[in-house]
């Protein structure tokens, strides 16, 4: 392309070439220092109203037909958005940067729109790892026993399963003190009370001891004799249910404790959300932080304009993204 600023035509005084190859390109032009103080004096002329009462009307009429539409604010059943809190970022913002006419408002109305659903997207963002965090510990703290107990089935020997989760160790807990208030009040283990830890025919540790008991310290006689033995029996049986028992509320706490840690780490790692809503967060932000940005240069570049400042034409560049 021919140079539109070669020296021979600076020499010559002569303008730039013009024509259809050449519109919209920028000519650098060097501003004199003249030329700089008129632009400044002019400048002066031209901004806005200077009066407190002028400039609250300047802005009411900005409120009126900028950011305070329906559009903006979010309205809803279950979600109302403040617009007290909007109206008091928009004043922040207009103190900032006291825009004059309606260009200059319409930037710092694109401004703070981006800035309020900027906003938006952390409430967003945190709604979203409450309800990631709420929900999993709200699903895990409501397990399925009758699943729970097909799965220490499954396991082989179900009581030994039962032995690894505090749940476990809680119903067997729950079991053993049923079966101690039937030996206190019956005087005897029974049959029906070693087929309590039965599950499904399947005999597992604790049947087997408990059945073991039982059978050697059934009575063989009615004699006066076995009055006695039947209480030293009833003691033995005691003692042996409260030793189990004292081992199962252990188990029961020291599992308890390292479940309390796994469901903190678990949480820990649902306050990420998942890639695909992660993605999508990331995504709307950085729209939204590239639309504020731009508005924010093109309101500093408009600024330094009308205070007289040489400014020269942006460097404009189309970026495109295709899926």
């Amino acid at each position: 392309m021919k140079n539109l600023n070669s020296d021979s035509d600076n020499a010559n005084g002569k303008n730039a070439k013009s024509g259809p190859e050449n519109i919209g390109v920028p000519i650098d032009k060097t501003t004199s220092p003249e030329q700089l103080a008129a632009n400044r004096r002019n400048a002066q002329k031209s901004t806005g109203p200077k009066t407190p009462e002028g400039r609250a009307v300047s802005k009411m009429n900005a409120l009126k037909h900028g950011i305070f539409s329906k559009e903006v604010l979010v309205s809803g059943l279950n979600i109302k958005e403040s617009r007290r809190e909007l109206e008091e970022l928009y004043e922040r913002f207009w103190q900032q940067y006291g825009p004059v006419g309606p260009v200059e408002e319409m930037l710092v109305d694109q401004i703070v729109t981006a800035q309020w659903r900027l906003r938006r997207v952390l409430r967003a963002e945190s709604g979203e790892i409450a309800l990631n965090v709420d929900d999993g510990a709200w699903q895990r703290s409501r397990p399925n026993l009758q699943l729970q107990v097909m799965r220490w089935d499954l396991a082989g020997d179900a009581v030994h399963a039962m032995q690894d989760s505090a749940m476990g160790n809680r119903t067997l807990a729950g079991w053993l003190r049923e079966v101690r208030a039937h030996l206190v009040k019956d005087g005897e283990l029974t049959s029906a009370d070693v087929q309590r830890f039965v599950f499904h025919g399947n005999p597992n540790i604790m049947s087997k001891k408990m059945e073991a008991l039982r059978v050697r310290l059934s009575p063989n006689s009615e004699s006066a004799d076995d009055a006695a033995r039947r209480a030293e029996a009833k003691k033995e049986a005691l003692g042996f249910i409260d030793r189990e028992l004292n081992m199962v509320e252990w188990a029961q706490g020291h599992c308890q404790k390292r479940e309390d840690a796994e469901e903190e780490a678990r949480q820990a790692a649902a306050v990420l959300p998942s890639p695909e809503v992660l993605d999508k967060i990331m995504r709307y932000e950085t729209t939204l932080q590239r639309q504020m940005y731009r508005a924010l240069a093109q309101l500093e570049r408009m600024q330094r304009m009308r205070q007289g400042e040489a400014v020269s034409a942006p460097i404009m560049m189309e970026v495109s993204e295709r899926a």
